[in-house]
């Protein structure tokens, strides 16, 4: 059904509308979306399926990577069609209308989405409002959220850790986990401070940030890195990471490994470059870290293949927008979990 809808409808309007449709969908029709799995049309994880990643428990393995809402307006929607958590964002100190248009591509032929946007969000001021206004309600304190951050266009790199305590300061308070995100190919020289040494203060500050905004709670924090990093600069990250005592990887965001114009690629395509990194991460890193593997999951062998690298949690994206929300309850329920995972 959906892939017919997807096919004769989804498919003739523009890539980001389209986006933009979605989450509203979403926002303001999660009741429909909650009496859908209340009735049995969305499959519900097992007991089984609860994975359990730093200090935090998950009703499941796989979640939405960041990206789709980028400014928390849908998380109860996104949680009840089968995620296991959402992580929002990226969102910067700033407010920032992003790249100019267009800005996102469908890559119909190999199922893949190519997107340039450059971090357009709300900034993180208008995001801790509304998870503030989420967390005051049962359901709200239940979801489980992380919250992705990053520097404003306009920062240099030589400022961009100021702009990573700012918006885990703002916003500590509300997220289960922090990402910072230093690895999309759309800000301009995000991806450069991925070398250890221009990491290494950021993510420094990204901590300071995080526990002054929260002092009672120590919340995870993570560092999402690029599939496109030599593997002795994955190795590094690792290593900086475990050094700075962080609590995972995200391993990976969009590739610029292709020749389809500008942007960074998601969805199949990126899937075995994406497990590649994500098997170099997880024996690096020997169980000091925990692991989030993302790129590529388009089905529940791809997301099966992912889980069973030794990674704590997954995640999708593209795979959601091409297969939709009863896919991913499908793969929640009938992915089969390592031991080690359950906690």
């Amino acid at each position: 059904m959906y892939r017919w809808f997807y096919d004769l409808v989804v498919v003739r309007v523009d890539a980001e509308l389209a986006h933009r449709l979605a989450v509203l969908g979403f926002r303001f029709g999660w009741p429909l979306v909650g009496l859908a799995r209340a009735v049995g049309l969305l499959a519900r994880p097992r007991p089984e399926s609860a994975v359990e990643a730093f200090g935090v428990r998950f009703p499941a393995p796989m979640g939405l990577a960041a990206g789709m809402d980028k400014n928390a307006e849908a998380v109860l929607g996104l949680l009840r069609a089968g995620f296991s958590h959402v992580e929002v964002g990226t969102v910067t100190p700033v407010a920032q209308p992003g790249n100019e248009k267009p800005r996102s591509w469908r890559e119909l032929d190999v199922r893949g989405i190519r997107n340039r946007m450059g971090f357009n969000n709300e900034g993180a001021e208008a995001m801790a409002r509304r998870l503030a206004w989420l967390r005051s309600s049962r359901r709200g304190r239940e979801a489980v959220i992380g919250v992705n951050i990053g520097k404003n266009k306009v920062t240099s790199a030589s400022d961009a850790a100021s702009d990573y305590f700012s918006c885990a300061q703002s916003l500590a308070a509300y997220a289960d986990y922090l990402v910072v995100n230093v690895s999309s190919p759309n800000t301009p020289g995000l991806r450069d401070l991925q070398g250890v040494e221009s990491l290494r203060p950021i993510l420094e500050a990204a901590r300071a940030g995080a526990d002054e905004g929260s002092p009672d709670s120590r919340v995870p924090l993570l560092v999402k890195i690029a599939p496109d990093l030599a593997d002795e600069d994955i190795d590094a990250a690792v290593d900086l990471a475990v050094e700075l005592g962080l609590d995972g990887i995200v391993a990976t965001n969009t590739t610029i490994a292709h020749d389809r114009g500008p942007g960074g690629l998601s969805g199949a395509p990126l899937f075995p470059r994406a497990i590649e990194v994500v098997r170099r991460v997880v024996d690096r890193a020997a169980g000091r870290l925990a692991v989030v593997g993302v790129g590529g999951i388009d089905s529940l062998e791809d997301a099966q293949a992912m889980l069973d690298t030794g990674v704590d949690l997954i995640q999708c994206y593209t795979g959601f927008v091409y297969n939709g929300p009863g896919w991913v309850s499908r793969v929640n329920r009938d992915l089969v979990v390592p031991v080690k995972a359950r906690g």
